[in-house]
């Protein structure tokens, strides 16, 4: 899938040359995080091993299917580090999917499905409908700018419940809430790896340095 940056492009972030962004590589738009991540100036790993998580200052989880992302880690062992990076502080940002896989809780999951947790949020998966019922729209996220952004949601998840811990970023005419962030933790429910839509990456960039000061 070929990206096409449409959006207006923030002020650069300076990245230190030694930073590197991790994008989970286990299913999913992966390539299409770190096409956007290495445009914005940042190192990047694809990460599939548990060992990958010790050379990597910040990590985004991809959109993609939540239940077969999860099965995956915990067959390559990756589940219980990813866990524990998480609790430590590692930054991570999750789209769609990687929103699901970052909630506390999912409300809806295939039996036995697991998270990495870390956001206090409950999730619902394909809370939209099926692929076919797809759609676009323009979100006001005053964290982001007075420009609008543009989101597109595929299958997506929606977030019924923010708790203490977490903040909405991004809320639909219907008041549902579609990003949200926690510390060092960001989630959207849309896909801005494939719109040309840089912020939400250039965001999540500012907390990897930030953490890494």
């Amino acid at each position: 899938m070929a990206i096409l940056f449409v959006g207006t492009r923030p002020a650069e972030t300076v990245v230190p040359p030694g930073l590197r962004v991790g994008v989970l590589a286990l299913q999913g738009d992966f390539r299409e995080h770190a096409q956007v991540l290495r445009k914005l100036g940042a190192n990047v790993d694809l990460v599939r091993r548990p060992e990958e998580l010790d050379h990597i200052d910040g990590l985004v989880i991809p959109g993609g299917e939540s239940s077969v992302m999860d099965k995956l880690a915990r067959t390559f062992g990756l589940a219980e580090p990813l866990k524990a990076a998480i609790r430590a502080g590692l930054p991570v940002y999750g789209t769609c999917a990687g929103l699901i896989m970052l909630a506390d809780t999912i409300l809806d999951g295939m039996n036995g499905q697991q998270g990495f947790g870390g956001l206090d949020i409950a999730v619902r998966r394909n809370a939209f409908g099926s692929q076919t019922a797809s759609f676009e729209t323009d979100l006001d996220i005053p964290a982001l700018g007075a420009e609008p952004v543009h989101a597109v949601f595929i299958r997506a998840p929606v977030v019924e419940t923010v708790g203490a811990g977490a903040t909405a970023l991004a809320i639909l005419d219907d008041g549902r809430c579609v990003a949200v962030e926690q510390g060092n933790l960001l989630g959207t429910s849309f896909h801005p790896e494939i719109t040309g839509e840089y912020r939400f990456h250039q965001y999540f960039l500012q907390k990897l340095v930030a953490a890494a000061r």
